[in-house]
Formats: structure tokens, sequence, C-alpha cells
């Protein structure tokens, strides 16, 4: 158990441990993935993912303005959130990286087929999402991680618990 006996000012102690995380994106399927506009704003937008080989794996057509944005400049975030996933809320990972643009067949016969049975499960609706994404100017992007920021919101839970106990034991010994 981590004490913060007084506040929330450093949550860093709060990490989310490395099996955690990856139960966490390999639970979910839906990342906020950012970027950085030609004026320099950041931008995201809601997306399905893969998490495979240590890397996110996304898919978009070669048309969005999110494609040429990253083929301009690779710096990417995506932010994977336990809301919305089998796993406890307030667990969250954030991870920099740099975003590679794939347009090969090679990529595309594993990734497709991965993404469809993430979203779909097994089955005759999976081998149709896959050939659904299989459009002419579909491209998959394929993120290496850099640097992470993570939070456990439970492990906060318990010691804010703890340190409550610990409050209301000292109130009464005083009166």
């Amino acid at each position: 158990m981590t004490t913060h006996p007084e506040n929330y000012e450093d949550v860093t102690v709060y990490d989310l441990d490395a099996n955690a995380e990856e139960e966490l994106l390999l639970a979910h399927n839906e990342c906020t993935f950012m970027w950085a506009n030609k004026e320099g704003w950041p931008v995201g937008v809601i997306m399905s993912y893969i998490w495979r080989k240590g890397r996110f794996w996304l898919t978009a057509s070669s048309q969005r303005a999110r494609i040429h944005a990253v083929r301009r400049d690779p710096r990417v975030s995506i932010c994977v959130t336990s809301t919305g996933s089998p796993l406890p809320r307030n667990k969250t990972v954030t991870w920099k990286g740099l975003c590679t643009v794939h347009d090969s067949e090679e990529v595309k016969s594993w990734f497709y087929p991965e993404l469809s049975k993430a979203l779909r499960g097994d089955g005759e609706a999976a081998e149709w999402f896959a050939k659904f994404l299989d459009s002419p100017r579909r491209v998959v992007l394929e993120v290496e991680p850099t640097q992470r920021i993570a939070y456990d919101g439970e492990k906060m839970g318990i010691d804010t618990q703890a340190w409550i106990k610990r409050a209301k034991e000292s109130e009464n010994q005083e009166n």
C-alpha cells in the first residue's frame, strides 16, 4: 500500500502495474488517437485498435486528415481507459509514440482478421467485417510506444479508504 496521508498532489505513486496494463490493452479495443494538425494544434478521435507485437495497430482511409498529419509528423499519442472494458474503472494508460503508415498487403493480411476478431468475435460477422475493411484507400497505422503515463485509481481508492480509517481512529482517540 502506498500512503498519501495529506492530499492528492502527487498521484504518480498510483502507477498502473505492467501486468494490469497488458490486461487493459488486450481487453479493450477502443482508444483516443491524438496527433498534431498542420497549425500544431492537438487533435484526437476515438478509434478501434488492437495491441499486438508490443504496438498499437489501427486503421483508417488514407484521405483522412489524421493520415496526412502523421505522414507529416509521426509523433502521436494513444490513450486507453478501462471504462467500457470488462476491467474495473479508473485504470488508464497514455503512450506517446511514433506512427508508421502501412499500405502493404503483408500487413493488411494479418491485421484485418485480427481487428475483426477483436471487434466482432469469431465467425461470419468477423469475416465480413474484414472484407469490408479491405478497401482501396485503407491504410494500417502502427504506433511504436516511446513514453508512458499511467494511472491506477483502484490503488488510490485503497489508500483513500486506509487514510480515512486512520483519520477516524485518530479522531476517536482524541475524543
